[in-house]
């Protein structure tokens, strides 16, 4: 039996570190190279600061993480707020594209997620919420 994880923390751009380790924790067990728990956790990481920063507005909320094996080499990591949405996803998909420039937000987190993870899913709607669901395939495979 695959373990699944299901986590919520506060919307706070000081938990963005939690939400790294808790994937870096999940990972751990099907024992991944040290590149592949990096690039998770790097995507995860950018995800949850996007639900923080864009999704809540930095007001706060609750972002949801749900992390399960797909396959015995798949990770699937689910990111999930249930902020302002997003209007046009292809749009907030490309590169340097920010709402935020007050904070100096390069606008690279979809491309940085994309780059480590073999596929990214971003469903939305407007007032509702974002759910950002990645996947990895590892070079090992799942044990328990």
């Amino acid at each position: 039996m695959k373990k699944e994880l299901k986590v919520q923390l506060e919307g706070s751009l000081e938990n963005q570190s939690l939400a790294r380790a808790i994937a870096a924790a999940y990972l751990s067990e099907a024992d991944p190279t040290i590149e592949e728990i990096t690039e998770v956790k790097t995507a995860v990481s950018e995800a949850f600061s996007n639900a923080c920063v864009h999704g809540y507005k930095n007001d706060g909320g609750i972002v949801y993480l749900e992390f399960g094996f797909i396959a015995e080499d798949t990770v699937m990591i689910k990111v999930i707020d249930k902020g302002v949405g997003i209007g046009n996803i292809a749009q907030a998909m490309e590169p340097l594209f920010t709402t935020d420039t007050s904070q100096n937000r390069s606008g690279m987190g979809f491309t940085v997620m994309e780059s480590f993870m073999d596929k990214i899913k971003v469903d939305s709607k407007v007032d509702e919420g974002t759910c950002i669901t990645m996947v990895k395939k590892l070079d090992i495979y799942y044990v328990l």
